[in-house]
């Protein structure tokens, strides 16, 4: 009977323990710097007014084209604002691999857009072939600016 017992507190002061710690550890990865500028946020509300142009119910084919061709231009613009924003943090050695993953980054780019153009062709796909090539271009092009507006934040 005394075993039992035993085993039991055991066993709760283990779990306490497991429950302790974890609770320490999920403290230490919530720590963030809340007079740090919250570039992410900055960036959504910009992009708000290409997003609402793109989702305008009244859009008809060109305007669809139009605001996604506007709205890569923001993108690429916020691109390279992010990447000189993160380059600005970074030590030069650590400079050298940005430009490095950067330069890849924009054959992979290329090669996507090329793949894009493509695979959705008014021959298959209709007037809705221009308005996905913006859709894809645009998504890769933002999660990109994303990525690195998030290595900012590291630094």
């Amino acid at each position: 009977m005394v075993e039992a017992d035993e085993k039991n507190v055991q066993a709760w002061i283990k779990g306490a323990l497991l429950i302790f710690s974890s609770l320490l550890t999920s403290f230490v990865f919530a720590i963030d710097n809340p007079d740090s500028p919250d570039f992410i946020g900055e960036f959504e509300v910009r992009e708000q007014v290409f997003l609402k142009a793109i989702n305008n119910p009244h859009n008809g084919s060109k305007d669809y084209l139009t605001a996604y061709d506007d709205y890569l231009k923001f993108l690429d613009d916020e691109l390279n604002r992010a990447y000189y924003l993160v380059k600005s943090r970074l030590p030069i050695k650590r400079q050298q691999e940005l430009k490095s993953s950067q330069r890849s980054w924009i054959k992979f780019r290329d090669e996507e857009f090329k793949l894009i153009t493509n695979t959705w062709v008014r021959r298959d796909f209709g007037s809705s072939a221009g308005i996905s090539r913006g859709s894809y271009r645009s998504t890769i092009v933002r999660n990109r600016v994303l990525q690195l507006l998030s290595y900012v934040k590291s630094y």
